[in-house]
């Protein structure tokens, strides 16, 4: 089982980019896929962007065009390199794990896009 931290959150303008960083301890990790989640205030979770195992990437329409997943085994690391970024996009961001019956999730890292 992996632990994962997240980090690279903050108050950012309109217009503006963040990159957010999944850092996970344990092995294996190459094995699992990985998905960043945002939930707003007042709302639910919802899926952002996913990266396979195999580095096949999925992205919500809301998203498409401005996001960016990746992954580097060898750093244990999963990026998500936000542009263009919006108010709406203002969220706790977790990242989330999984492989077979194995399933993990970070702390969350804030988000906040403001002028």
């Amino acid at each position: 089982q992996v632990q994962l931290v997240e980090s690279g959150g903050g108050l950012v303008q309109p217009g503006g980019s963040l990159r957010l960083s999944c850092a996970a301890s344990g092995s294996m990790f190459s094995f699992y896929a990985v998905g960043w989640y945002r939930q707003a205030p007042g709302k639910q979770r919802v899926l952002v962007a996913s990266i396979s195992s195999g580095g096949n990437t999925n992205y919500a329409d809301s998203v498409k065009g401005r996001f960016t997943i990746s992954r580097d085994n060898v750093k244990n690391t999963v990026y998500l390199q936000m542009s263009s970024l919006k108010p709406e996009d203002t969220a706790v961001y977790y990242c989330h794990a999984n492989w077979v019956n194995f399933d993990s999730w970070g702390q969350g890292t804030q988000v906040t896009v403001s002028s």
